[in-house]
């Protein structure tokens, strides 16, 4: 083909999908455009979401490389297969496996591609052989259509009627019904082959691929099958992808030499899109804007069309001829028209070499402007030539003469055009929207590690507003109008990375008012301060521009402040590029073993400095890694965390990946039960973030009062009676609580349990009909038993109860009481209070109950906790069902098995041990639970006291 006259536009890709592990060989958009599939060398497949651009399932099943997905025309199935010949069908909404590895040909399964009805698919594979299979039974329509040479691609046509075959030696185009060969044509040279085939929109047009001995795209009349025109030149190496884009005006195309084509149908090249290892898969995304393309670098990336060659008509009467503009084009756009996404650290983007200087660059586009001042193209060239030597006041500037142009131009292509792009002013509202936002999760205050002065929030964005970063994002922004919204947040993450300090505070400790308005590298570099200055020093060096420590970036007179600091200082380490914990007590070249001796391990502070933070790197006192270990996160290192784990008890998983919330608290509570403060109202305000609970910070209030506002908080938010399971001393604050953190060491409540089998044959067992009523009655009673809460320190606490009838001391031994109560055997309960059960002032019998505090899980019901909140419009206001009642368990007909099978389960359950509580009746209807050193174990003396139960459930107050 001739060399075109037209300008050929580099570009880099607009966002990258990281995931997979080995090269990426195919991909498929769904027809929804929010979603597509992703198959790789590492034998699994992923499902993004294109909007995130994350990852919504990493598909597993395949025993070889995954070499060919499709996805069918409806979004329903995800169709894969790999280099062993298996075929694996997903479904399209969850990624979950439809069938097992069936395999369907016997070598490589090359090509994969649904019928436009979805009905059939069509598998290609190096056996020499394309089968046709039933999407409703994935058996094999008919015999498998003989190639006669390994097939590398086939592609229905968009009416169905036509398959094409791509194989080693030859083009063939078959009928899928009466399987009749209809045409076979040599489409390459003959040491060629046959790579990859794409039929445009309305099925008249077929374009094929070769091989790396012959790089060219021949497009094909599909009524004649003779070759239209001359082959598009321009890959160097095989075309291993073609793909048309919906309206059937563009053609994408991918190479081994690592470039993505773009093409219009007259085979003109009119961008190159650079990837950076061999491409082996390229599509359009369901409306044409994005190009979505893969190959050895592991990634997909993704690239805008640009603007103008979506919108620009075939031919525009306003443009200069051809032949005068030809010499200006294709010099500019090969070397000058690279427009970069923003940069993510401050280091200078190298130029690429053999760029015409800039002074050319702007010559030759001011002589397009000349040649025709109403033609919008050399506006944008200048403007690219500006951006591109990071001149970026003078392109913006530029830009804005470029969209004046545009907004005063009377054609209507033109105003059509300006749609994507975006004034100075709106550029400047979304990037300030996107910073301000990420400004509400960062901390008040923090270090210029490159300066090393002191800086709050205004201080940092007006930093980033005069640097070169917001100018170019700030360039970069106002041409690409629909520029997605996540470009954006990662370059302002980018600019605003800060690290974080976790260490253990010595003596001192530089305060606000010792570094404010001071330059820190020119302090004395002694005690404190010498660890400040290498820890932003450490922090720079990790490409952090911005660091954080709890000795000096809070102001501590400051209550507002404080409070604010304390209730949010997870989610700062949390969103941390870096936590870096300064071991001060590990010495260098120290063996494994001595991060687990540290005192860092057991502070307060330190236990949601470990688990909020993504990345963690641990040093020495020395400031080199521990270990040695110079990866970039420790957190990924197995020995390390091991070493965490085994110190302190937290398992492995939750020290890598952990959560916040009240669930699991109990168990939470135990991890933090050994850690010590040096003020004691710490040891509450420590696990804020770790239970995403905000309270009042007030120091000086009584350790007790602390906790006990934490621990009321989390009971009543989570429902969760495991935190109510504590040994020791009771709380001043409620006597349900402990008034110590360690309470919590001894592991939780383990009670003997039965297995599924047991339960089901003490089930079959009850199965009478009174035993069946009465247990659907106490179920149902249960069922509607108020959940726990607190109100004004007291706990109301929903229970089964147990009157005591005797508390009798045992002689001999101190704080040991035998117990009596109705329904239960007998214990011994030891604790510090004196249990008399008469008043010494009046013959009035105390009242004491042993309790059952009620737990919901019992019950069995289904546990939504967590998992993703869908609304069903058939539950909104105004929908017909919005004002049905919720399920009643006294509703259920007396043949309602499951209901019933439930509530037999619940009084095998109710006859086992249980935890218990002693209560000791105060006033009227109070009560104080009665503290023990042990766990109190209680056994029910028969079914029959289970079947009393249900007059015995009630919500007791508890002071």
């Amino acid at each position: 083909m001739a060399e075109t006259s037209q300008p050929m536009v580099r570009m880099i890709p607009t966002r990258p999908f990281k995931g997979h592990e080995s090269t990426v060989t195919a991909g498929a958009v769904f027809p929804d455009g929010r979603r597509m599939a992703t198959g790789s060398y590492d034998k699994t497949l992923r499902l993004w979401d294109l909007k995130e651009g994350i990852v919504l399932k990493k598909m597993e099943g395949h025993h070889g490389c995954v070499r060919t997905v499709a996805g069918s025309g409806d979004g329903q199935m995800i169709a894969s297969g790999d280099k062993n010949g298996e075929l694996i069908v997903w479904d399209g909404d969850t990624g979950e496996c439809l069938t097992e590895a069936i395999e369907v040909h016997t070598d490589w399964l090359r090509s994969l591609e649904f019928s436009p009805d979805c009905r059939v698919l069509a598998t290609g594979s190096w056996d020499e052989t394309t089968k046709l299979w039933c999407t409703n039974t994935w058996k094999m329509q008919g015999s498998p259509i003989n190639c006669g040479a390994p097939v590398n691609c086939v592609r229905y046509s968009p009416s169905g009627e036509r398959v094409a075959i791509a194989t080693h030696r030859d083009i063939q185009i078959w009928n899928p019904r009466s399987r009749k060969r209809i045409a076979k044509f040599k489409a390459a040279i003959d040491s060629a082959w046959n790579s990859s085939l794409a039929w445009t929109p309305d099925g008249t047009r077929l374009f094929s691929g070769g091989s790396s001995s012959d790089p060219t795209i021949r497009e094909w009349d599909a009524s004649t099958w003779k070759q239209v025109g001359d082959p598009w030149r321009g890959h160097t190496d095989n075309v291993s992808a073609i793909a048309v884009n919906p309206t059937g005006t563009l053609v994408a195309t991918a190479s081994s030499d690592n470039h993505v084509r773009l093409w219009r149908l007259s085979g003109q090249c009119i961008a190159i899109f650079m990837d950076s290892r061999s491409v082996s898969f390229v599509t359009f995304s369901a409306d044409g804007r994005q190009i979505f393309s893969g190959g050895v670098d592991t990634r997909t990336s993704e690239w805008e069309v640009p603007a103008l060659m979506l919108d620009a008509p075939k031919e525009q009467a306003s443009e200069p001829e051809p032949s005068t503009q030809s010499r200006f084009f294709k010099k500019l756009f090969d070397v000058v028209g690279t427009v970069r996404p923003p940069i993510s650290t401050s280091v200078p983007v190298k130029a690429k070499s053999g760029k015409i200087p800039l002074e050319e660059a702007l010559l030759e586009a001011q002589k397009v402007i000349e040649l025709n001042p109403l033609y919008y193209l050399g506006y944008q060239l200048k403007h690219a030539a500006l951006h591109d030597a990071q001149r970026y006041d003078d392109a913006i500037q530029s830009f804005q003469t470029f969209l004046s142009m545009l907004d005063n131009a009377p054609d209507i292509q033109m105003l059509k055009l300006r749609q994507h792009f975006l004034s100075l002013s709106e550029a400047e509202d979304a990037i300030r929207t996107v910073i301000h936002t990420h400004m509400e999760n960062a901390p008040l205050r923090v270090l210029d590690t490159i300066t090393g002065i002191l800086c709050d929030r205004n201080e940092q964005i007006n930093a980033f507003k005069a640097s070169r970063e917001y100018k170019e994002l700030l360039s970069l922004t106002m041409m690409h109008a629909h520029l997605r919204l996540e470009r954006i947040q990662e370059a302002v993450v980018a600019y605003f990375r800060c690290a974080m300090l976790s260490h253990r505070w010595e003596e001192k400790e530089p305060l606000l008012h010792d570094i404010q308005d001071k330059f820190l590298y020119g302090l004395k570099p002694v005690g404190g301060i010498l660890k400040l200055q290498s820890f932003c020093k450490v922090a720079r060096d990790a490409g952090c521009r911005w660091a954080w420590s709890d000795t000096c970036c809070i102001d501590k007179n400051n209550n507002v402040e404080v409070q604010e600091s304390v209730n949010s200082m997870f989610v700062w380490y949390r969103n941390s590029a870096l936590t870096a914990v300064y071991l001060s007590d590990v010495p260098p070249s120290s063996e494994s073993g001595a991060l687990a001796k540290s005192a860092w391990i057991g502070r307060g502070w330190t236990f949601q400095e470990l688990l909020a933070p993504k990345v963690v790197i641990f040093y020495q006192k020395d400031w080199t890694p521990y270990l040695d270990d110079r990866s970039p996160n420790h957190k990924e290192s197995a020995a390390i965390m091991q070493e965490l784990g085994n110190a302190t008890g937290i398992d492995t998983q939750a020290l890598v990946a952990f959560r916040p919330g009240v669930r699991d608290a109990r168990e939470k509570l135990r991890w933090a039960s050994t850690r010590v403060t040096t003020l004691q109202e710490d040891i509450a305000y420590s696990l804020f973030g770790i239970f995403d609970v905000h309270l009042p910070v007030i120091y000086g209030e009584k350790k007790q009062n602390a906790l006990g506002k934490l621990l009321q908080e989390i009971v009543a938010r989570s429902g969760d009676i495991s935190a109510l399971d504590w040994v020791g001393k009771s709380s001043e604050f409620n006597s349900c609580l402990p008034a110590d953190i360690t309470s919590y060491q001894p592991c939780t409540l383990r009670l003997p349990s039965l297995s599924e089998e047991k339960i089901e044959e003490a089930v079959s067992s009850l199965r009478n009909t009174t035993a069946v009523e009465l247990a659907s009655n106490l179920y149902t009673v249960l069922h509607n038993l108020s959940v726990l809460r607190f109100a004004n320190c007291r706990l109301h606490l929903p229970c089964i109860t147990f009157p005591v009838t005797e508390i009798k001391k045992l002689s001999g031994r101190d704080q040991t009481y035998r117990v009596k109560a109705q329904g239960l055997q007998d214990m011994l309960i030891t604790t510090e209070e004196k249990l008399v059960q008469f008043s010494p002032v009046r013959p009035t019998r105390q009242t004491f109950f042993i309790v059952r505090p009620w737990n919901r899980d019992l019950l069995e019901l289904p546990d939504f906790a967590g998992a993703e909140q869908r609304v069903d419009a058939a539950t909104l206001p105004g929908s017909p069902l919005h004002d049905v009642p919720a399920w009643s368990p006294g509703a259920n007909e007396p043949g309602d098995s499951e209901f019933h099978s439930r509530a037999l389960r619940l009084m095998v359950r109710l006859g086992q041990p249980f935890g218990a509580f002693l209560l000791a009746q105060q006033r009227g209807t109070e009560y104080k639970r009665v503290a023990s050193d042990r766990d109190i174990i209680a056994n029910v003396t028969d079914m029959a006291s289970v079947h009393d139960m249900v007059d015995s459930v009630r919500t007791l107050e508890i002071l």
